[in-house]
């Protein structure tokens, strides 16, 4: 029988009756990625621009999750089209690439993940995860089907220019972060202060006039259901290490208590 692949986040989203809640997986660990992905998650975000990863710890993680009906989504650390083809050849169907503020920065993003005449994505299918070692009939002629593009709006300049960079061929949805967006607005730290959060529902009414989907990062559980209510069609609700990180200080607060001076943020 032939070799099918995962569907794509964009085939899941296509299909979904709710928004999708995923968790972000930022410790480079495949144990942890594991245990995140048997957790009920719809999907994961396999982190290599604020964590620990390399192509072969990522390969590890995307190996951890493949068994757990999960959806692995990889965020390259930049828009280098190396780095993409490269993820993508790992077998990463669905791809998050940062700091996109522009439609031109959207066309080469979108080009770096798709192989001539279409984009500009190396060759190189038969050596490569990605289409299972050449086990995948047609995966050539069929690959923009087996990947998802997803960019990151992270500034005002992007959220300006939202409806067009999801407007742009090849582009699959959009994911705004709210802790750059916070930055560029001049409330560093401050990701649900209500300019930010009027600032991340611009955003979503600009994708979903291009009639393409949006996601958010929202760690806050009110701000996360409010933003899911309000257009997002995925949302990260929380992180590896975070979780960890506040779940082992409440352990030391409740036997050695050790409470922290202030509340600590997760976000």
């Amino acid at each position: 029988m032939p070799l099918r692949l995962n569907p794509t986040l964009r085939e899941r989203l296509e299909g979904a009756e709710r928004p999708l809640f995923g968790g972000w997986v930022c410790s480079g660990s495949p144990v942890m990625a594991e245990i995140m992905a048997g957790a009920g998650l719809d999907w994961l975000l396999i982190d290599m621009e604020h964590a620990p990863n390399g192509l072969e710890s990522t390969l590890a993680q995307l190996y951890a999750v493949s068994g757990y009906p999960v959806t692995p989504v990889v965020r390259v650390p930049s828009a280098d089209p190396v780095t993409i083809k490269q993820v993508l050849d790992l077998g990463a169907q669905t791809i998050l690439v940062p700091m996109v503020s522009t439609p031109g920065e959207a066309r080469e993003v979108a080009q770096a993940a798709q192989y001539p005449p279409a984009g500009r994505r190396g060759v190189g299918s038969a050596m490569a995860r990605s289409a299972r070692w050449n086990r995948v009939d047609g995966y050539l002629g069929e690959a923009a089907g087996h990947v998802c593009v997803i960019v990151q709006i992270e500034t005002e300049e992007g959220v300006g220019n939202a409806a067009a960079i999801a407007g742009t061929p090849g582009i699959d949805g959009v994911f705004v972060g709210p802790s750059d967006l916070a930055a560029s607005m001049g409330l560093l730290g401050q990701q649900t202060h209500p300019e930010v959060v009027a600032a991340v529902r611009q955003a979503f009414t600009g994708v979903a006039s291009a009639g393409k989907p949006v996601g958010v990062n929202a760690f806050d559980p009110a701000t996360a259901r409010d933003y899911a209510e309000n257009g997002a069609g995925f949302v990260l609700v929380g992180a590896d290490v975070a979780l960890v990180a506040r779940a082992s200080e409440d352990l030391a607060a409740r036997f050695i208590g050790a409470e922290p001076e202030s509340p600590r943020s997760s976000y």
